[in-house]
């Protein structure tokens, strides 16, 4: 270091030696280290020794000139690889103080960015409790990223170990085949919030000891699902887009068909659409969790982990509100459907004496999920999902999935499923009179095979959903555990099924798109010609036909086999059945 110059006649010169050893200070240390030839020499830090590689050359970036200045500054970072905060720790810190050597290759090899990033996601958060910050000289925009073919950099071989083993025969980009030893045989169980897992500090005042995972306190789970690649999270929103913008396509179209003509969709077929309206709003909810992001709609401040037991933020509450009170909707909405089918097949109501039950219908269909979706609300029941980003209830605690979700699922597709089978064993019967009486059953089957159709593509997909709530209720405990007990060996072995996912959430709103299978028809497409029509004068007009239920209900009025046949508009009691 210059001396302090106090001669008024000298300050030039100390002035221009202080910006000499400045400039000198922003020359990058790999342009240093390639101006002369590297020397290997054998690792004697004892921390890192038995790394994964034992050369190493001196002066390093950081201007240490033997490895005893590097000891004494390296082992001032002991403490975090002794707690074990990151598994990528002593490689990195290894790897930028004795930066590897290799003798067939005179250029530094400094760890890649990723290294360095995983590294500072697990340790920093620990730092920043005791009042330390990242060190700056170990900024990880500084290291190149892994596959940079100009700059080459190294990344450790096995993940699950902080003794590490990996083979540098050469320097190899990405994407070229390299040999992994053998994962270690030592496997940290102990439990502990660790990487992954995001820590709940005491400044979290609405999170603190009201969050755990497994048998963890005061630990949540990242924004983003720790099970699944990041080739597995983007294929997430490409899945859950494109079908919610069919189901968005398929609803809106059936909704709009109706509007036109109202007239050709009554009771006891008309639920349907009221059933295609609430699946329009679930895939509106999954849209604006396309348009937003995963980030901005599921997760906490600074979006570090999922969000917890919450009311809010509004683009969350939205969220949840157009895929659970909706979704919800919709089961009661088929539970009305199945029950109008049992009226008409079943009880021989007309559509006129259904029709005058259908505020009761309404006030069921839309109150029950209010009451509901109100419960979770007042109950700050709320929460992320870490898999598809949307907000909805039971994400992260069990009792609500079972109690709000699937308990209700489950009823739903029961009742629905018991109306539904009745119904259909009066229409059989029917058709076993009528056939034996030698009157055509042709339209009577026709409506009895659509029936059918739509019941097998609303019943199986509801089932399915069941199903996969039922798997991840029970194995939710496991994956939670493993995150904060296991290594990362076991945590891959014990983890969820990615598929199982993927399939509940097409399975959540392919039922939206196959409700549009009741305007199938060539009906559909005379009501549109009609509309377009009366919107257009100078073309043509025709009229519409009856709707296949009314053309099947003259059919069985046609045969007047029994008094009740006859009065087919008016309600039998029950007693009658």
């Amino acid at each position: 270091m210059p001396r302090p110059c106090f001669l008024s006649a000298a300050s030039l010169c100390c002035v221009l030696s202080w910006l000499l050893l400045l400039l000198f200070a922003q020359v990058p240390w790999q342009a240093l280290a390639a101006s002369k030839d590297i020397v290997c020499e054998p690792i004697t830090v004892p921390m890192c020794k038995g790394i994964g590689y034992n050369l190493t050359y001196m002066p390093n970036q950081f201007n240490h000139d033997t490895q005893e200045e590097v000891g004494l500054e390296v082992h001032q970072f002991w403490p975090l690889v002794r707690i074990r905060c990151s598994p990528d720790m002593l490689f990195f810190l290894c790897s930028m103080y004795t930066p590897i050597c290799l003798p067939d290759y005179k250029k530094p090899l400094p760890p890649c960015r990723s290294v360095c990033e995983r590294a500072k996601r697990g340790c920093s958060p620990l730092m920043s409790q005791y009042g330390f910050e990242w060190p700056e000289r170990m900024n990880c925009e500084q290291l190149p990223m892994l596959g940079d073919t100009e700059r080459l950099c190294m990344d450790q071989n096995s993940s699950e170990s902080t003794t590490l083993s990996p083979l540098f025969q050469k320097p190899t980009p990405k994407g070229l085949p390299r040999r992994r030893p053998p994962a270690s045989q030592e496997c940290d169980r102990e439990c502990r919030c660790r990487e992954p897992l995001v820590p709940i500090r005491p400044e979290a005042r609405l999170l603190y000891n009201r969050v755990r995972i497994g048998p963890l306190a005061n630990c949540a789970l990242p924004c983003h699902q720790p099970y699944f690649s990041q080739d597995e999270r983007a294929f997430t929103t490409f899945w859950i887009g494109l079908w919610s913008v069919l189901c968005f396509i398929s609803t809106l179209t059936t909704v709009a068909t109706f509007l036109i003509d109202m007239e050709r969709f009554k009771y006891p077929e008309r639920p349907i659409i009221f059933l295609a309206t609430c699946y329009l709003f679930v895939s509106l909810g999954y849209i604006v969790r396309l348009v937003a992001g995963h980030e901005r709609v599921a997760c906490g401040a600074e979006h570090q982990h999922i969000l917890y037991d919450t009311t809010g933020p509004a683009l969350c509450t939205l969220v949840f509100l157009l895929v659970y009170f909706f979704g919800m909707a919709s089961s009661i909405w088929w539970v009305v459907l199945s029950f109008t089918w049992f009226l008409a097949a079943g009880m021989k109501w007309g559509n006129e004496a259904i029709a005058s039950y259908s505020q009761y219908f309404h006030l069921a269909a839309w109150l029950v999920p209010s009451v509901k979706s109100i419960a979770v609300l007042a109950l700050s029941s709320v929460d992320g999902d870490p898999v598809a980003g949307i907000c909805y209830v039971g994400n992260q605690n069990l009792d609500n999935l079972r109690g709000f979700v699937l308990a209700p699922l489950v009823v739903y597709l029961f009742t629905g499923s018991l109306f539904l089978l009745a119904g259909f064993v009066s229409l059989f019967r029917i058709r076993s009179v009528i056939k034996q009486g030698g009157t055509k059953t042709d339209k009577l089957e026709k409506l009895m095979i659509r029936i059918g159709l739509f019941t097998v593509l609303y019943t199986v997909p509801a089932t399915i959903v069941v199903a996969c709530l039922v798997y991840e209720q029970h194995y939710r405990p496991a994956w939670e555990r493993a995150l904060g007990c296991s290594c990362a060996a076991e945590r891959q072995r014990h983890g969820p099924d990615y598929a199982v996912f993927m399939l509940k959430y097409l399975m959540c709103l392919v039922v939206g798109i196959t409700s549009g299978v009741w305007i199938w028809s060539g009906k559909t497409l005379e009501s549109w010609r009609k509309f377009t029509a009366h919107c257009h004068p100078c073309r043509s007009r025709k009229t519409t036909g009856a709707s296949m239920y009314s053309e099947a209900s003259a059919a069985l009025t046609a045969r007047a086999g029994s008094a009740g046949l006859g009065a087919y508009h008016k309600p039998t009691p029950l007693s009658h059945v």
